[in-house]
């Protein structure tokens, strides 16, 4: 079964502490402490590269949902004057090409139930 990486990280550091408080002079796997602080700090710093990376991506969704805003307007406003034009209008064949229902074939929405 593998690891989550909470899992690993917390044991990582908790291997790390034990043999610093315990045996900070001993030897292990032919590591001292400071060597094992060095080895495992690779994984240290790509959970901080990660970290960064998760914040700098939703500080780009906020702006992206903000940006989107503005812009919805300004495609509201650009199919309301597609509508209005004389030449265009909401049966032409440019309000169909940017993805509205043409009047014309429009459903009315009335619904009859049959008995």
């Amino acid at each position: 079964m593998k690891r989550s990486p909470k899992d690993t990280l917390k044991r990582i550091l908790q291997v790390g502490a034990a043999w610093a408080r315990l045996r900070p002079a001993k030897l292990f796997a032919g590591l001292t402490l400071e060597a094992y602080r060095a080895a495992i700090q690779p994984s240290l710093d790509a959970r901080a590269e990660i970290e960064d990376l998760q914040s700098r991506l939703k500080a780009a969704i906020t702006r992206r949902e903000a940006a989107d805003a503005v812009s919805f307007e300004i495609v509201r406003r650009v199919r309301f004057g597609v509508i209005a034009d004389q030449h265009e209008g909401d049966d032409g064949a440019l309000y169909a090409a940017m993805g509205y229902v043409r009047r014309s074939v429009r459903r009315s929405g009335l619904v009859r139930k049959h008995r």
